[in-house]
């Protein structure tokens, strides 16, 4: 599922909660989530607001318990807590991300540094609960239009700092923004650390399906705006544009088979967008190998150069061709310590080989359980049970 935010007015932890709550995240799971960090003294509530004419969520954390300062360890151990594990991963991501930040920014160890306003309950309910609702809905690609930059003044525990904040901007590092009007903090920590940790890539919506879209109100009102950021849902669309490929193919009969292994590893680190090879006999019954080389117009010099020069080959066929490729997505799990790469498409998800060679070899697992595993945690893999875990093992 797509993600595609319009930050309207900018972009804050509560009205990103608000807006997925609207679209379609259900409540009791988020709470689920946050209880589960063992946070104590708190209660999340959502009420339908209307600003300048337009109806959205906003949330409202009401906190019985004051403690509002932590160190970064204690809440991000309070995090890992938070139930299902992707949940928590991301969450974690994102506390650890300001963590970072704050102990550049202060000179300090990012496991000891206080949080000050962002150690409260607001900022770990914001940030577990919208993990919680990016994962009740199964989002496993988000896209944010660039995000606008206020201007003035903000006022922190350390003081009064320019806006935006130092720490906003850290967070935002190769994130696309653009600069607005608007007076004081449009886009907060919590914001910019959960586009951080969900990898957001920046730009217009892509080819999608269009499915449900939920506005979060923010808690300033503005005179001539409504302050709300809109979050819409969507199922990838299979590409419309066609791409032209060049193939390239030659019949090999005297090359051996580590030949072959090494030249299409090298093709495919050279740019070839695929190499593969099938069986054939040639003439007087001689078994062969004929090579395929799908590239571009552009590499394709270089790469049949390549071709020609590790096999001998005295020719070489080249076909026009046309392929579509649809689009895809990346993630990374963790299974026991180990990375995984998950790589999303419109219609299932999979591991990268690699990856899982080297995670079961570590582990002692079978290849098929750690790819269970994978999928189960990767959002995107929400239908993998702990069932078809155990039987792939």
């Amino acid at each position: 599922m797509i993600c595609w935010i319009n930050p309207f007015t900018g972009l804050a932890g509560d009205m990103l909660l608000g807006a997925l709550i609207d679209a379609g995240a259900p409540l009791d799971r988020i709470r689920a989530a946050v209880s589960a960090t063992g946070l104590t003294g708190w209660d999340l509530t959502a009420e339908r607001v209307t600003d300048h004419g337009l109806a959205a969520t906003r949330v409202h954390v009401e906190v019985t318990d004051p403690y509002t300062e932590r160190r970064a360890a204690e809440v991000i151990e309070m995090a890992s807590r938070a139930a299902p594990g992707p949940v928590a991963t991301l969450a974690v991501a994102a506390l650890t991300a300001i963590a970072e930040v704050e102990g550049r920014l202060h000179d300090a160890d990012p496991a000891t540094v206080h949080l000050h306003e962002l150690g409260g309950h607001d900022a770990l309910v914001d940030i577990v609960g919208s993990a919680a609702a990016l994962h009740a809905l199964g989002v496993t690609d988000v896209i944010s239009s660039p995000l606008p930059l206020g201007r003035g003044e903000v006022n922190s525990a350390h003081g009064v700092l320019p806006c935006p904040a130092p720490a906003t901007l850290a967070l935002l590092t190769g994130a696309a923004v653009r600069g607005c009007g608007l007076p004081g903090e449009t886009v907060t920590p919590t914001g910019a650390a959960l586009l951080r940790a969900v990898r957001a890539r920046y730009g217009p919506p892509p080819p999608m399906t269009l499915g449900a879209t939920g506005y979060g109100a923010g808690s300033r009102r503005l005179p001539d705006r409504p302050n709300l950021v809109s979050v819409t849902l969507g199922d990838p669309a299979p590409a419309t544009a066609n791409e032209e490929v060049v193939v390239l193919e030659t019949n090999l009969d005297d090359v051996t088979g580590e030949l072959l292994g090494h030249l299409i590893t090298r093709l495919l680190d050279a740019g070839a967008l695929d190499a593969w090879t099938t069986a054939a006999v040639m003439k007087k019954g001689r078994p062969a190998q004929v090579l395929h080389l799908l590239t571009t117009a552009h590499h394709e010099g270089r790469l049949r150069d390549m071709v020609l020069a590790e096999t001998g080959a005295l020719g070489i066929r080249r076909i026009s061709a046309t392929r579509t490729a649809l689009p895809r997505a990346f993630e990374t799990v963790d299974v026991d310590g180990h990375t995984i790469r998950v790589k999303h498409g419109p219609y299932a998800a999979k591991p990268e080989h690699d990856d899982l060679v080297a995670a079961a070899a570590a582990l002692g697992l079978p290849l098929r359980a750690v790819a269970a595993r994978a999928l189960r945690l990767s959002r995107g893999g929400a239908t993998v049970t702990s069932q078809e875990e155990h039987r792939a093992q």
